[in-house]
């Protein structure tokens, strides 16, 4: 079950922010984007246990984790925005 379980978070975290962004494309290939700019802006969180996925969640409800990710997101929104690929 090995898993970067940041992808998950990602992809959480990511439908609510676009929902707040009528402007930008929300094709496939700018979304993908998206979330491989993000992706690549934060720290992986590789996971091969059901401990290790506890341990995972348990950290995912601080709030400076949550406001790291949500910040990494925007980045890359603005990124895809200003120079989308298609």
């Amino acid at each position: 079950m090995l898993r970067n379980y940041m992808e998950v978070i990602v992809d959480n975290l990511l439908t609510s922010i676009l929902s707040e962004y009528k402007d930008i494309c929300k094709c496939k290939v700018c979304i993908e984007d998206i979330k491989a700019i993000t992706l690549n802006n934060l720290q992986p969180l590789y996971i091969s246990t059901e401990k290790g996925y506890t341990y995972t969640k348990i950290n995912e409800l601080k709030i400076q984790f949550k406001t790291t990710v949500i910040s990494e997101i925007i980045k890359s929104i603005d990124i895809v925005y200003n120079n989308p690929n298609h």
